[in-house]
């Protein structure tokens, strides 16, 4: 309970020093609009900022069922097979590592605008940290563990599921953690520059409107949105921490 209540004294703190340097005039209000100005533009764009954000949320979980299902699933066969992992380790490092920003032309180019290329380009964000991180996580298993399950019978099944599953958990959370994140961005990259509607393309237009209170507020709304899914992923892993361990 302290622990919280110190947390909300440091942001209601930063938000009135804020305030206090904005309304003093010593930043300028065009870049830099006080907190107070910040929550009236918030009501103005409300229904906007808020279609948008579902809008931009809706994409972002598909994209993030896909990278997730299909980081995870990819990272625990070629982590499994040593010949796999020998082959294609380097190659989906290597992938892992381009900027993906350099694919977004031909992802726009292939697909147009819209629901589509958000979705394709948001999922392939998200895709390789999760599959880094899987792949490093069945590495690193305890041999011990497989031999032992084996020499007691275990079918390949079961050796996934009561061995190799519960100890790659931290590694598969943590990777979603991640790939949360790299899927809304990604989303919301393509609908700054190739949206028709969400709110990436929602902050577009305000920045180009040069209207700096509603654009703090629509970041404000995606910051908050980010936090709680975050939070929600941790409360997700405490819960899961009793069958790992």
């Amino acid at each position: 309970m302290q622990v919280r209540v110190l947390q909300l004294v440091t942001v209601l703190a930063a938000l009135v020093s804020w305030e206090v340097v904005a309304r003093a005039g010593w930043v300028d209000p065009l870049f830099v609009p006080a907190p107070s100005a910040v929550a009236r533009a918030l009501l103005r764009i409300g229904g906007t900022a808020f279609a948008g954000l579902g809008d931009t949320l809706g994409k972002t979980a598909v994209a993030y069922a896909l990278s997730v299902t299909l980081g995870v699933s990819a990272g625990v066969v070629v982590g499994s097979v040593r010949l796999l992992r020998d082959v294609m380790s380097p190659y989906v490092i290597a992938l892992y590592g381009i900027p993906k920003i350099l694919v977004l032309p031909w992802i726009v180019l292939l697909l147009g605008y819209g629901t589509t290329p958000a979705v394709v380009y948001g999922a392939l964000h998200g895709l390789f940290p999760i599959m880094v991180l899987v792949m490093g996580a069945v590495r690193d298993v305890d041999r011990t563990l497989v031999t032992v399950a084996r020499s007691f019978g275990a079918t390949t099944w079961q050796l996934y599921w009561k061995v190799l599953l519960p100890a790659i958990v931290p590694s598969v959370l943590a990777g979603m953690r991640l790939g949360i994140m790299f899927c809304l961005l990604g989303v919301l990259v393509v609908e700054m520059f190739a949206g028709v509607r969400g709110m990436g393309y929602v902050m577009g237009s305000l920045a180009n409107g040069f209207q700096a209170p509603e654009l703090f507020a629509a970041t404000g709304l995606v910051s908050a949105a980010s936090i709680a899914i975050v939070l929600a992923l941790d409360h997700l892993n405490d819960k899961l921490s009793h069958w790992r361990g």
